[in-house]
């Protein structure tokens, strides 16, 4: 007797199991929808979804609540929402500035929103969430290969320096047919690259200063590819002969 009730225990398990698969298969199908997935889920259960972002370096946790009723995401009752954690993984001691300053980035973004538990107190809201999430999270990484490309090829450009403090990048040029040599700050935020960025000029040989930089970052305009743009500019219309 003792053995049929396990083993009907055991069918329950079983069962209860393959409920979850079949839950967590419709809610990443649901999920995918939205087509933008800087995300990979990495648990799905009763109590909890855990997403990565970022190759690992970022991870989400939701919290699930009761069933919600009357309320269904992928054909399941919704579950409430109780919390959203977010948390870096990122070693700053080990990881390059440019991949710190990516992650400086996209937790202001995170908390700039404030309360996100209030803004996704269902399921029915994670997928709205997790694409904002998305969105930030894919300029960053677009910016980081900026950073990289600009360390690796700035010479170029005449770009002598790629300096990452922070959340400011600072570019030194030099170019001796320009007969000139200056530093140019840009100040970043999680609004990249989407507005235009702050900048400083601090001048150390030649002519070129705030005034001739406003001139040419004035005909860039905010978007894809902004800082590689930016510099291609100043390297095209400042760098190339006398002044």
């Amino acid at each position: 007797r003792e053995l049929s009730e396990m083993d009907a225990e055991d069918e329950l398990d079983l069962a209860e199991m393959e409920k979850l698969k079949k839950t967590e298969r419709a809610c990443l199908e649901m999920l995918k929808k939205y087509d933008f997935t800087e995300w990979e889920l990495v648990e799905w259960s009763e109590q909890q979804a855990v997403f990565n972002f970022l190759y690992d370096s970022v991870t989400l946790t939701v919290v699930f609540g009761p069933q919600i009723d009357g309320e269904f995401f992928a054909a399941h009752p919704s579950r409430s929402i109780i919390r959203l954690d977010f948390e870096s993984f990122l070693d700053e001691e080990q990881a390059p500035p440019s991949s710190c300053l990516v992650q400086k980035l996209i937790f202001q973004f995170i908390e700039s929103r404030g309360s996100w538990q209030e803004k996704c107190p269902t399921l029915c809201y994670l997928p709205q969430a997790l694409f904002d999430i998305s969105l930030v999270v894919n300029r960053c990484k677009i910016l980081g290969e900026e950073l990289e490309f600009l360390q690796r090829w700035g010479a170029k450009f005449h770009l002598l320096e790629t300096d990452i403090k922070q959340t400011e990048v600072k570019l030194l040029f030099s170019s001796s047919v320009a007969f000139a040599k200056f530093e140019l700050t840009l100040a970043l935020s999680r609004d990249y690259p989407s507005a235009v960025l702050p900048f400083r000029v601090q001048t150390h040989i030649g002519n070129i200063g705030e005034k001739e930089i406003a001139a040419v970052l004035s005909r860039v305009p905010a978007g894809h590819h902004y800082l590689q743009r930016i510099v291609i500019s100043i390297h095209k219309n400042l760098l190339q002969g006398p002044r």
